[in-house]
């Protein structure tokens, strides 16, 4: 049996209605044990967070990860700069895709994978505002519909 746990810490809520999310890929993250500590309490903000590519490597930036507030002297810095694990002919294919116009690559959650942290990265297109419009028109009337059959249930 092969059954895998997943717990989802940290979502990017944002980031599918900024973007046209076209793929998902899964990657591995470089941490240090304090900030292990705080993405276990969920002190996680994507709040300016994307990912690049620099010689051959994919990095995570701008994801605010706390301080843990019971580390002294071994604490980490809140912003800094994380390297992501993927296999060589990922990156070389979202590189390619990357360099096409338009293209960015989005953190869109953290979570635990069989006590793993993993990072689930987008490929997508930055949304127009007119497309940001007809997101949210789409999502109201499908909550509309979902109360009209509630109450007729």
């Amino acid at each position: 049996m092969n059954s895998e746990y997943i717990k989802i810490i940290a979502n990017n809520k944002k980031a599918r209605h900024n973007y046209l999310i076209e793929s998902e890929y899964e990657a591995g993250i470089m941490l240090v044990g304090s900030e292990v500590k705080s993405i276990r309490e969920g002190r996680v903000s994507f709040q300016d967070a994307y990912a690049d590519i620099k010689n051959g490597e994919i990095f995570l930036r701008q994801l605010h990860i706390s301080p843990y507030k019971y580390a002294y002297y071994t604490n980490h810095e809140s912003l800094r700069t994380r390297k992501l694990l993927l296999h060589r002919y990922e990156i070389k294919k979202l590189l390619s895709k990357i360099r096409e116009r338009g293209y960015s690559l989005i953190p869109l959650k953290i979570y635990f994978k069989n006590n793993k942290i993993k990072v689930s990265l987008g490929l997508g297109k930055g949304k127009k505002l007119y497309d940001k419009r007809q997101s949210i028109k789409q999502k109201d009337m499908k909550r509309d519909l979902d109360r009209e059959r509630k109450k007729q249930s």
